[in-house]
Order: C-alpha cells, then sequence, then structure tokens
C-alpha cells in the first residue's frame, strides 16, 4: 500500500490471500485502498474521525490531511490527563513524564462535565461513569479514555466515538491476581473457612460442624480458557485436581501442554465436582448458568465466580443451593454491585462472598496503572492502540457502499460459530470473495476484520476492530485465510458474495458441512439488506434479519404450515420462510425467520415433526 509505514505494512499483511481470477479487469477505474476501506458502525477501531494518515520519513515525523483515517497530533504544549480515580503510583509518574496530571477523585458528574474541557485525556476506573454528557461537555479537546480495568459498561462508547475520542482499556495485567482470588475462594470454600474463622470469634469451638471436601482428586470445569481461566488451571492441577475445560475458541496444544481437556459445555457442568467461571458477559453468556443448566449439574457440585455477576441467574442459583443441587457458591461478583444488603444469595449460608477483589493485590494494581498509562500516552501520541475499544465516524459515502457488505461479513461469522458442536474449538476458517473489482480495487482487510468480529465477540470480551484483528485471531490460534475470485460484470458493486468456511469441526446442523467436509456459509446483499445464500451445497434465500430457524427436512406438502402453526401458536412472529431443495419431494432445507426468541418447548415441538430430520436455531 503507498505511503504507509512500515508498522502498518506488517500489522495489515496477509500473505494467505490467494487471487484466483476468472477475467483479468482493466485497471483504469482502480481507487485507492485507504480511499475505499469502508467501515460498519459495529466496526471498533482506533477512532480519529474522517482524517487520513501521510508519511514524512524526516526524523519519524507525520503529517495529517483532512479526510484521512488515522492522526497522530503534534502537541507544542504538554497535554492534560484528568485521573479520576485511584491508580498504582507508577502509572502515574509514567504519565507524569509525558502530560500534565489532574487527580481529582470522587467528582459528581457536573464536575466531572466542568473539568473535562481542560483535558485531553482521561482515566477512570468502574465508579465513574463517562456518559454522552461528559463528552459533550469536553467541546472536542477530549482524545482518549482510558479503563483502568477490563469492562467498559461504565463508558457511553457510543457517544465516544460520535465525538472522536478513543477508549483505551487493560485487559492483562490482573490476570494472576484473579486466578489467585479464585483460587482462594476454591480452598476457603471447600474448607468452610469463613464460617469457621467467624465461629471462633464468636467463642465457638465446633471443629465437627465445619469439617470441608478434599480437592485431591475431584474434578474442576473451568469455563473459560483464557488467561485467567489457564492460569486457575494451571494452580488447581497444581492442588491435585483432575481439570476440564470448555472454551469454543481455547487452542487444544496450550490446554493439553496445560494437562487439561477441552470439553463440550455440558460435559464440563455435568461431570465436574467443582465449576469455576472465567467467561466474559456477552448477551449469549447472560445468565447461562440457569436453572435449566444447574439441573444438569451433579448434585453437590460447588461453584466458583470471579468473572462477571450477570453470567449467574442469581434466584435460580438460591433454589440450587436450596434444594442441594448446589452445595457451595463462592462469589466474588453479583449482578448489581453493591448486592442489596437483604440480598438471600449474599446472606446463604451455603455461600461465601468477597466484594471484587479479583485484581486488588498492590502488584495487580500497580500493573494495571502502568498499562493504561502507556495505553493512554501511546494514544495522546498516535499510535495504534491493539486494546482500542471503540468504533471511528467514517466519510458517509464509504459507509454507504460498504456498511451492507461489512454486516454481511460479520453475521456470516456468527452464524458460523453457533454451527460448531463439540469441544475442539475453531481453528482454521477461510474467507471466500467473489467481485468485479480488480484486486487493488478492494480491500478485504475490513471484512477479514468483521468475519474474525463475528467469530469471537460473541463470546468474548474482546472487542475486535481493524486493528487488533490478526492479532487477536492469532492470539486464540484462529488461523484465516482468503481467497478472492474475480467475475465478469460492474465494478460498481463491490461484492458478488462472501462465503466463509469453518474446517475440522463438527456440525449441530450437519446439511452445514459442504461437500470437502467444512461447515460452509454463503451471502450477498440484495437491495441493501444482507442475505443467507447457501448452507452447506444447498441453495437458499434468507433476509439476515432477526433470528433463524434451519430445518432439513422430507420435501411434502404442509410442512411449511406446521411449521408456522406451531410458532403462531406460541405467539413467535414469523418474518419469512424460504425452502430450498435437492429434487422434489426428497430433501429440502426450510429457513424460517423470526422476530421473537421461541420457548424451548416450541423448538421441541418443531423437533418431534416426523419429516423434519435436524434443525438448529440460530441467533443474530
Amino acid at each position: 500500500m503507498a505511503g504507509a509505514s512500515s508498522a502498518s505494512s506488517t500489522l495489515f499483511s496477509n500473505p494467505s490471500l490467494k487471487i484466483r481470477r476468472q477475467t483479468i479487469l482493466p485497471t483504469n477505474s482502480q481507487l485507492s485502498l485507504l480511499s475505499k476501506l469502508p467501515l460498519s458502525p459495529t466496526l471498533h477501531l482506533l477512532n480519529q474521525p474522517r482524517l487520513r494518515l501521510h508519511h514524512r520519513h524526516d526524523h519519524h515525523n507525520v503529517v495529517f490531511r483532512r479526510n484521512h483515517l488515522v492522526v497522530v497530533s503534534s502537541l507544542d504544549t504538554k497535554p492534560t490527563v484528568l485521573v479520576a480515580e485511584k491508580i498504582g503510583e507508577a502509572g502515574l509518574n509514567l504519565l507524569k513524564s509525558f502530560a500534565n496530571v489532574d487527580c481529582s477523585y470522587n467528582l459528581s458528574p457536573e464536575e466531572l462535565c466542568t473539568k473535562i474541557s481542560l483535558c485531553d485525556a482521561l482515566i477512570v476506573r468502574s465508579g465513574t461513569r463517562v456518559t454522552r454528557e461528559v463528552f459533550e461537555s469536553s467541546g472536542g479537546r477530549l482524545k482518549v479514555v482510558g479503563r483502568a480495568g477490563v469492562g467498559i459498561d461504565n463508558v457511553d462508547l457510543a457517544a465516544a466515538t460520535e465525538h472522536g475520542c478513543l477508549v483505551v482499556n487493560a485487559p492483562t495485567a490482573n490476570t494472576v491476581a484473579a486466578a489467585e482470588h479464585g483460587i482462594a475462594l476454591l480452598t476457603a470454600m471447600a474448607r468452610n473457612i469463613a464460617a469457621a474463622d467467624a465461629s471462633v470469634k464468636a467463642g465457638d469451638w465446633k471443629r465437627n460442624k465445619y469439617v470441608g471436601v478434599s480437592l485431591v482428586g475431584k474434578t474442576l470445569a473451568v469455563m473459560g480458557f483464557g488467561k485467567v481461566g489457564s492460569e486457575v488451571a494451571r494452580r488447581a492441577k497444581g492442588l491435585g485436581m483432575h481439570v476440564i475445560a470448555h472454551d469454543p475458541y481455547a487452542p487444544a496444544d496450550r490446554a493439553r501442554a496445560i494437562g487439561v481437556e477441552l470439553v463440550s459445555f455440558v460435559e464440563a457442568i455435568s461431570t465436574a465436582d467443582f465449576i469455576s467461571l472465567h467467561m466474559p458477559l456477552t448477551p449469549a453468556t447472560s445468565k447461562m448458568f440457569n436453572a435449566e443448566n444447574f439441573a444438569k449439574m451433579k448434585k453437590g457440585v460447588r461453584i466458583i465466580n470471579v468473572a462477571r455477576g450477570g453470567v449467574i441467574d442469581e434466584e435460580a442459583l438460591v433454589n440450587a443451593l436450596e434444594i442441594g443441587i448446589v452445595a457451595q457458591a463462592a462469589l466474588d461478583v453479583f449482578t448489581e454491585e453493591p448486592p442489596p444488603k437483604n440480598s438471600k444469595l449474599v446472606q446463604h449460608e451455603k455461600v461465601i462472598v468477597t466484594p471484587h477483589l479479583g485484581a486488588s493485590t498492590t502488584e495487580a494494581q500497580e500493573g494495571v496503572a502502568i498499562e493504561i498509562a502507556e495505553a493512554v500516552v501511546g494514544a495522546l501520541r498516535g499510535e495504534l492502540a491493539a486494546t482500542a475499544v471503540n468504533a471511528p465516524m467514517v466519510p458517509a459515502e464509504v459507509l454507504t457502499e460498504l456498511k451492507p457488505f461489512a454486516e454481511l461479513a460479520e453475521k456470516l461469522g456468527k452464524l458460523a460459530v453457533q454451527l460448531v458442536a463439540g469441544g475442539s474449538g475453531v481453528k482454521s476458517v477461510k474467507a471466500t470473495y467473489t467481485s468485479a473489482r480488480a484486486p487493488d480495487d478492494l480491500d478485504t482487510r475490513l471484512l477479514r476484520a468483521m468475519i474474525t468480529k463475528g467469530l469471537i465477540e460473541p463470546i468474548s470480551s474482546t472487542f475486535v476492530n481493524l486493528v487488533n484483528a490478526d492479532f487477536t485471531a492469532k492470539q486464540r490460534g484462529l488461523r484465516i485465510t482468503e481467497e478472492r475470485i474475480v467475475l465478469d460484470g460492474s465494478p460498481e458493486i463491490p461484492l458478488k458474495s462472501v462465503q466463509v468456511q469453518i474446517a475440522h469441526v463438527e456440525s449441530k446442523f450437519a446439511s452445514a458441512i459442504s461437500e470437502s467436509g467444512e461447515i460452509r456459509l454463503e451471502g450477498q446483499v440484495k437491495d441493501g439488506i444482507p442475505h443467507l445464500t447457501k448452507v452447506g451445497s444447498m441453495d437458499v434465500d434468507v433476509s439476515l434479519e432477526g433470528s433463524i430457524l434451519l430445518c432439513r427436512l422430507v420435501d411434502q406438502p404442509g410442512m411449511i404450515g406446521k411449521v408456522g402453526s406451531i410458532l403462531g401458536e406460541e405467539n413467535v412472529n414469523v418474518s419469512f420462510m424460504s425452502v430450498g431443495r435437492f429434487a422434489p419431494r426428497t430433501h429440502a432445507i426450510m429457513a424460517t425467520g423470526v422476530d421473537d426468541l421461541p420457548s424451548n418447548q416450541v423448538l421441541k415441538k418443531i423437533g418431534e415433526i416426523p419429516a423434519i430430520e435436524e434443525f438448529v436455531f440460530l441467533k443474530l
């Protein structure tokens, strides 16, 4: 890419891209890669709006022009960084070496809005809400918000994007501290430490009341095998426990190196003596541990949560404790923090609790402070931030052209990963693009990033963007290759189709497997709307809006009516139905779009229709 720095070229290079031509097109209509770089509003990028980078190689100076992608501000004076919550001294010292630092804690919302117009960067933890009003009050001066920690629930990302403010976080520094706290809760729960301590301090000496359970030989299920989960597994192995894990993206070789077996979700929760939660809170994981899944667990299971409170249905957990399915729980996080004083869960005698102390060690606090300080300073210098979590504003004409194709790419990734069965994880993905544009006229980095986003974000706390997509995929052991097929036709339309294939996995829906053995989905954009046009080897025509019920069935009269009637009886609104078949009265795939979430009972009724051979429900 002409004019790009070596760092950018390395970051965005993709030697696995293959181009297969059916027709060689003239190049007189070729366009700049940067001018054709489209962005979806849902794509998370280093966000300096409507600016493009222009490099000059004299002493690493960079000159900037309007209507370009990334900006590096040339600062004649030191920027000002407002630190609104306490961070470690090492982080403050790093900030002070580069900027003027204003440490003002416990600011009211009004005081924060008053101060922010004088600041170039803001650093917060979880206690300060950075609202739309804060960004509006900054008058455009605020360039960076740094969240000293992982979660960004307290920052209005949409408002940050609209006001051209980059948001960065510090996702790695507290890994060991969180893992150690998980093990501390595990052992304290197993040996009734908290209750025994309170009893002795109350003047009692009830040794028989607080008999615990041994950890040696017990099975621990680590739910989420990322940084914290894998560190918990290492320590549990040292305690003599048998460790299994569930994480659809955990590299099998990394798990084997620790001596951990990757298994399915159901196998993990149904065979474990202890379950330790380490998944992020996403729509897919919200209340994942509910009454239905508690019922699948071994009676007397013990649960530890140092991840996010919302992954547990707290009312269902109280009930599981009462009836003995769950023997004990050790919790550091809650749906509402602090929890209500009269919380049945907090007050339950079989539950030990701590006030969100996972990252609360001196060493972790210093590490987080350094990590967020480095991210903020780097962003103020204009460096690419791998921990950037929000999206940029982009020129309207570019967004208009590529937005539906970016949405299509993300939705294909999201659908494909939901089809994966088993505990082996996704490792090999191939993206194929068909287009009438010459190779230099279509930059596939965005499409690749959006596919990666669709594959990873639904079950991860990682925000995938154009800057970190390839790094994130590599970190998770996910190899994405690309192929481009050049077609005859008008280059005015960017793409004809996008295809996503996942190799070496089992499928929940066997009909999604292609002739060559991969899960295969293909889509097109029709009238500006993403459509699913192929599932496995079968042609379909499905508008990718709402959620989809895919059924493989015997092609016979009345099937559309039977499925539609079951959905209608339960007040589930159908937005469309589409049937693709091999030949009349053989086999067909019926795709049904629904606006509402069918209950398990509704899905069970559909599965019991004799002519339906298999079905799967996919959320978008």
